[in-house]
């Protein structure tokens, strides 16, 4: 583990090899899982400001759980997350051919809202568990994402530069520099 900051990482974080490959994977992170996608507080708010634009994308089942449901839950833990079509996948996912995709993205790649897709999403496999004085960044080291470890043993990305953005998105840049001289330390350490 390495902490920058309040924030303590994992080190699969600086040192598993990552790239997500859509055509391989089809989207299953966004079918899979125990509960829908978990949301920061502020999430919620923008779920239910963007369904007016984002409706359109959504599948009659996944509107029809949203109408009952509402644009977020709370799961069998207490966390606020996005609900489930079906039991299954993600409201706000639909099909492109036997790609899941995100209708949020959608809509942002169209230029239609300026939300990308909720922060957990964007930072997958890297998942947060908050605590009282820290947060924890630990790897999500989930079988779905087997075709990403390969392709990634092929790019030769990190993790950690592979979801650059998203980092950013959520802790700065200032911080994306300091996971950069984290790797620059382990690959003097590892070398």
């Amino acid at each position: 583990m390495v902490q920058i900051e309040d924030k303590v990482i994992s080190l699969d974080i600086f040192t598993q090899r990552f790239t997500c490959d859509l055509l391989h994977c089809a989207g299953y992170c966004c079918v899979e899982g125990e509960s829908g996608a978990p949301l920061e507080d502020d999430e919620t708010v923008i779920l239910e400001n963007i369904l007016p634009t984002i409706r359109p994308f959504l599948s009659e089942s996944a509107l029809k759980v949203i109408d009952k449901e509402g644009t977020w839950a709370v799961d069998f833990d207490g966390d606020k997350v996005t609900p489930l079509n079906n039991g299954r996948e993600c409201v706000y996912a639909f099909y492109d051919g036997s790609i899941c995709k995100c209708a949020i993205e959608k809509a942002y790649n169209k230029r239609l809202i300026s939300f990308i897709k909720p922060l957990s999403c964007h930072l997958y496999p890297i998942r947060i568990s908050k605590y009282k004085e820290f947060e924890a960044l630990n790897y999500h080291a989930w079988h779905v994402c087997a075709p990403a470890r390969e392709l990634g043993k092929t790019t030769g990305i990190p993790l950690f530069r592979f979801l650059k953005e998203p980092i950013i998105r959520k802790y700065g840049e200032a911080f994306f520099k300091e996971m950069e001289e984290v790797e620059k330390a382990i690959d003097a350490i590892t070398n």
